[in-house]
């Protein structure tokens, strides 16, 4: 059974996160656009996450940097870093 997204989101509460509760309103929705826009495409998950940034990014008129800042945040506080 492959597992969805929406499925590993769930799982780990990714969406309860203290990283994703700071972000403004804006950023929430876009992080949660970015999941789902994951979920529908049929390639390798890096390029399914590539593009759905891109396409958040280009839509939302969100930098692409602060995407990726946290990302890099939320990932650090699933580890445990």
């Amino acid at each position: 059974m492959k597992n969805k997204i929406s499925n590993i989101l769930r799982e780990t509460n990714l969406l309860d996160s203290k990283s994703y509760k700071e972000l403004t309103p804006v950023m929430k929705e876009a992080i949660k656009e970015i999941y789902r826009l994951i979920e529908t495409e049929q390639t390798d998950v890096l390029t399914r996450f590539d593009k759905a940034i891109e396409k958040v990014v280009a839509s939302r008129n969100i930098k692409k940097d602060d995407i990726e800042k946290y990302f890099d945040k939320e990932i650090k506080e699933q580890i445990g870093v």
